[in-house]
């Protein structure tokens, strides 16, 4: 068993810390203007085309950069670093998408891996939360094609989106479509504001009498369901990695602070108690990059479905927990300095929040994997490797 990186992981992980810090120095920018101008995105995506880290899940004979889920997860802890979700300007598409017939490849995914179109991925509805069960949205069938209507919130992205993997009942079968933004019917009608400040929005989207070809339908009449899982479980995976990322830049700056900051004629670094906040962030990081690490090799060497849903709501529920308490500790070390809004402590702190509820929230992380003790046994969840 080798810990270390190969020489392609390791020059992969300079490439993603090279870009992050490329995107870093528009941390205040994003900050002050809640997001960036176009001419900034259009700056920042040529710098991904440039590190070659565009799609990076998507298969290099389409264009993506073709990396496995333990390289991507090396990717996305350098990006995790970064304040206001910048992170998200390095695009995914979603990995739904992979679904796609020749034909949608071409008008959907190909130019999304390019950078040319943007997907956004609507699930949740009002009612619609942690149970999807209550899902709402209709796709009825209308000739040759389908009418959806139903309202989706917390559309991430979905204010540059041009395009939206929408979850609909065909009939009470989950189902997913493919639906152009610009296309009649289709209405932000409100984007909230969060605690965060993140380079993008998270609208509500409103889809009345919204047509759609059946050339448009991802994947089978009742597979949105699988679709969605599938994404939900590489998310989970994604988030542990960067908010691994996060508490480590956390920790970092707030022990360089702790060295250079001196009261009492000693600099605060030779206090215990702040040396045991910063004990205890170093342990919630190494822990942390270490099961992530574990479950997306496991990923990549072919553990079992069911497992690996299990074992992604572990990584997710243990890492986005650990670096909410490390940002609150790196916030206190820094004290009054580490509540203004232009110390990226600050930001981390008001960010992270959000990882314990996207994708699933800390409950349902735990559900899942309770839920997969009951039906299977501890012993999976418990393993060290894809066996």
């Amino acid at each position: 068993m080798d810990f270390t990186y190969t020489p392609r992981q390791r020059a992969l992980k300079e490439r993603a810390a090279e870009l992050a810090d490329v995107i870093m120095q528009y941390e205040d920018d994003c900050e002050a203007n809640n997001g960036l101008p176009p001419e900034t995105h259009a700056k920042l995506r040529q710098a991904v085309l440039d590190a070659g880290l565009q799609a990076i899940n998507m298969p290099a004979e389409w264009g993506g950069a073709g990396l496995s889920i333990f390289e991507q997860v090396v990717v996305q802890e350098e990006l995790g670093k970064l304040t206001g979700a910048l992170w998200d300007v390095v695009w995914r598409p979603a990995n739904a998408l992979r679904a796609c017939t020749p034909e949608q490849r071409e008008r959907f995914l190909v130019p999304a891996i390019r950078g040319d179109r943007r997907d956004a991925v609507a699930v949740t509805e009002a009612e619609a939360g942690s149970d999807p069960q209550a899902l709402r949205t209709t796709a009825v069938r209308d000739g040759d094609g389908y009418v959806i209507n139903g309202e989706k919130w917390f559309v991430t992205v979905g204010d540059v989106a041009d395009f939206i993997i929408v979850l609909a009942l065909v009939d009470d079968a989950p189902t997913t479509f493919l639906v152009d933004k610009n296309l009649p019917g289709v209405e932000i009608v409100r984007i909230p504001q969060f605690t965060h400040t993140f380079v993008y929005e998270h609208p509500e989207i409103k889809f009345t009498d919204v047509r759609v070809g059946a050339d448009c339908r991802l994947g089978e009449i009742g597979q949105g369901y699988d679709l969605i899982r599938d994404w939900f479980v590489e998310e989970r995976l994604m988030i542990g990695a960067r908010t691994v990322g996060a508490a480590n830049r956390a920790t970092s700056l707030a022990a360089d602070w702790a060295n250079s900051r001196s009261q009492f004629g000693s600099p605060i670094s030779h206090f215990q108690l702040v040396q045991s906040m910063l004990a205890d962030n170093v342990i919630d990081v190494t822990t942390n990059r270490l099961l992530v690490y574990q479950v997306a090799w496991e990923a990549d060497n072919g553990i079992d479905r069911k497992t690996l849903h299990a074992k992604a709501a572990v990584a997710k529920l243990s890492a986005s927990e650990a670096a909410g308490r490390s940002a609150d500790r790196a916030v206190q070390i820094f004290g009054g300095r580490g509540y203004m809004r232009d110390n990226p402590v600050e930001r981390l702190f008001r960010e992270l929040r959000v990882d314990r509820i996207w994708e699933g929230t800390s409950e349902i992380q735990r559900l899942i994997i309770g839920n997969e003790i009951a039906k299977r046994g501890v012993t999976g969840v418990l393993s060290l490797g894809a066996s």
